[in-house]
């Protein structure tokens, strides 16, 4: 079974880690049950690390390993570590009207699925994912109260 861990690796911004890390357990097992036609790298990995960072952590991944400039909501690697951006998070969140927690969750759940087999690489996947995202943020809330 896989184990994940939510880990906060920045100072910027408070964070409740406490409510995380049981979304990110129930999260995982409902992306767990969605069926893929290949085995996934989720299934495989016998740990995911959760890893909350500053935008300037994340600029400096984004620009190493994807050659982009600038900060970034989310990045996932395939062994298992799902980065995100608390900075960019909060920006989101009032972007979107949306709860800050509530859009580190959905990083999260993001991330999840990247490493279930799913991208977004093109307008057809973006709406796939996002459709299966909102599935389990409904189905992990719904859990958790």
């Amino acid at each position: 079974m896989t184990k994940i861990t939510v880990y906060n690796r920045q100072r910027a911004i408070r964070v409740r880690i406490q409510a995380l890390q049981p979304f990110a357990e129930r999260a995982l097992i409902e992306c767990l049950k969605i069926r893929r036609s290949k085995g996934t790298d989720l299934e495989r990995l016998g740990e995911v690390s959760v890893i909350l960072v500053s935008d300037r952590t994340i600029a400096g991944l984004h620009r190493k390993f994807l050659q982009l400039a600038g900060p970034t909501d989310v990045i996932t690697f395939q062994h298992g570590e799902i980065f995100v951006s608390v900075e960019t998070a909060r920006r989101n969140a009032r972007r979107f009207r949306n709860s800050f927690e509530q859009e580190v969750r959905l990083n999260i759940a993001h991330g999840l699925l990247h490493l279930h087999g799913f991208t977004d690489k093109s307008p057809g996947d973006v709406a796939k994912m996002e459709l299966v995202q909102k599935r389990v943020l409904e189905a992990v809330t719904k859990g958790i109260g």
